[in-house]
């Protein structure tokens, strides 16, 4: 056997995109709300939209919010802890304000619900800083203002 073919790897396979999937009722003419659909994504089971879709646009307004307070460019090393602040905080909004549970929110950012309760209890912690806190607490209020409060009530 040669060397080449030792070392050869097939060529690795693509996942597909995700699928938006229409729940069927038992009558054909049955019409269902947006909300029941779902997306099916490669590394977990199928969601709801409203939880996938609500946890992709926190982490936007998290990740623009963080640019807007920002002063200078960083640099790469910064750069990547930047990026895993906002995942945390995003995940804790989302579980905090949203209500969503750590496993949807972890199948939405494609990482373990162990990860999403770390991430919140690393922001958690992290809220003690008066600043910390004052930016965590106006993301608070610009999701609830952007989705509502779940069951209509309104967060502190």
């Amino acid at each position: 056997m040669s060397l080449s073919k030792a070392f050869h790897r097939p060529p690795a396979k693509r996942l597909p995109p995700p699928m938006i999937v229409r729940h069927v009722a038992h009558s054909p003419s049955a019409i269902l709300p947006p909300a029941c659909e779902t997306v099916a994504e490669p590394w977990g089971p199928v969601l709801p939209v409203a939880a996938h879709l609500r946890c992709r646009v926190v982490r936007q307004v998290t990740a623009e919010m963080v640019m807007l307070v920002g002063e200078r460019v960083p640099l790469r090393r910064d750069r990547r802890r930047t990026s895993c602040h906002v995942l945390q905080i995003s995940m804790y909004v989302c579980h905090v304000v949203l209500q969503i549970s750590l496993t949807d929110i972890g199948y939405s950012f494609g990482r373990d619900r162990t990860t999403v309760s770390h991430a919140c209890n690393v922001v958690e912690d992290r809220r003690d800083d008066p600043a910390f806190d004052d930016f965590v607490a106006s993301l608070e209020r610009v999701v609830t203002s952007v989705f509502g409060a779940p069951g209509g009530r309104t967060h502190a």
